[in-house]
């Protein structure tokens, strides 16, 4: 039987997944509130939703919602996650899984309590590098993996004044100062998503900002914070590191590739940078750019992304590249738009078929904590001057 979910904040992303959830066929019904209601009822027209609930908690009154998708702003996932999975909900979660470790294990104790299904909507794991390279290191092409870097590159004047100004209001500059540590798993997505380690220790470095137009200014800051470029060093488990920066302020073309992976094993590696990828070994480099490269699935000056500032558009556009496994989407679902580099389909597939299946998705609590928790410890270091921190460990999914 299909199941109905609700979807929980109307803004951009809502926009994007609305359609694939309606043409999913494990999901039938599907509703949505937020806290400004002209934006739930438009969804509604623009899609033929089911309706609107007034809010989150009426949604999660009603017996017909069997589950949520959250796509509020940052800073309330967790909370909100937690809340919906007590009141007997499978939970779909935007990035990040929550901003500290409390958050987090209430939701993984949720998830085990509850036996119900949790998914973090991570793109990076389903980034054509990422899935490059888990294919071969699941092949041993690798040999052993010990270094990687992963960077997630997205510059404040390239579409981020204008989503925030939309998701913040009349405050946005309170929220724009959003900690980039505290967003961490599209550049820790990618490499954990391909490697099979935790991380244990980390160190955090911080360039505090000097734009002095009132974000990353700790006065208006409601996270007290005024760094907007980081970069943390983790140290993984069985040896080895990784490091990762997370960029918010920097001359890079992060509308062509936001997310770039770079990974070294003992008898080959591979990186990517903006425009190509290479697969090294001892005896030379192969270029395999042809292999992550995605096709666009609607035109950026479509009328339907006119509400997305034109710097964020092409990754609500970019589709499959030739290395995904798209032969299990189902056609309704693959006839749509795609984004972020191929993984729209691929995060609302997985979730459908884990609450159909009552099984756990890729990403499911156990492994978004590993995405997620690091980042939080490594800005945490920043705030001690690069202290080198323990990071706390949620475990295996139970039964692995």
């Amino acid at each position: 039987m299909p199941f109905t979910i609700g979807i929980v904040g109307a803004g951009q992303f809502a926009d994007t997944f609305a359609p694939l959830l309606t043409h999913h066929p494990l999901i039938g019904e599907v509703w949505v509130t937020d806290v400004v209601s002209e934006r739930a009822d438009r969804l509604v027209a623009r899609y033929g939703l089911s309706g609107t609930f007034d809010s989150f908690d009426q949604m999660l009154a009603d017996p017909r919602v069997d589950a949520v998708a959250i796509f509020t702003q940052r800073w309330t996932h967790g909370a909100l996650a937690v809340q919906a999975l007590r009141a007997g909900k499978h939970v779909y979660s935007t990035v990040p899984m929550g901003i500290s470790v409390d958050e987090i294990g209430a939701i993984i104790d949720a998830v085990t309590a509850s036996g119900l299904v949790y998914m973090m909507g991570e793109t990076s794991f389903y980034n054509p590098a990422t899935v490059l390279a888990r294919d071969r290191n699941e092949a041993g092409a690798f040999g052993r993996l010990f270094y990687a870097e992963g960077d997630y590159l997205h510059d404040m004047d390239l579409g981020f004044y204008d989503a925030y100004r939309f998701s913040g209001g009349e405050d946005w500059r309170r929220t724009a100062s959003y900690p980039p540590l505290l967003y961490p798993t599209h550049s820790i997505g990618g490499i954990l998503g391909a490697w099979d380690t935790h991380v244990t220790k980390a160190i955090g470095i911080g360039v505090r900002d000097t734009r002095g137009d009132g974000v990353f200014d700790r006065s208006v800051s409601m996270f007290d914070n005024d760094i907007s470029n980081a970069t943390a060093l983790f140290e993984v488990a069985g040896g080895g590191s990784f490091r990762t920066n997370e960029f918010r302020r920097v001359g890079y073309p992060s509308h062509i590739r936001e997310s770039r992976f770079r990974y070294f094993g003992t008898e080959a590696s591979f990186e990517e940078v903006a425009t190509a990828a290479f697969w090294y070994t001892r005896e030379g480099a192969e270029d395999v750019s042809r292999l992550v490269e995605t096709s666009a699935t609607l035109d950026v000056d479509d009328p339907s992304l006119a509400h997305i500032a034109p710097d964020l558009r092409p990754s609500f556009v970019s589709g499959y590249a030739p290395v995904h496994h798209r032969e299990r989407i189902p056609a309704a679902v693959a006839a749509l738009p795609n984004g972020h580099e191929g993984s729209h389909h691929f995060l609302v597939d997985d979730f459908a078929v884990a609450v159909d299946a009552g099984g756990m998705p890729p990403v499911n609590a156990w492994r978004a904590a590993r995405f997620t928790v690091p980042g939080i410890i490594a800005h945490e270091s920043v705030r001690r001057d690069g202290e080198r921190l323990d990071v706390p460990d949620f475990g295996d999914i139970p039964g692995s």
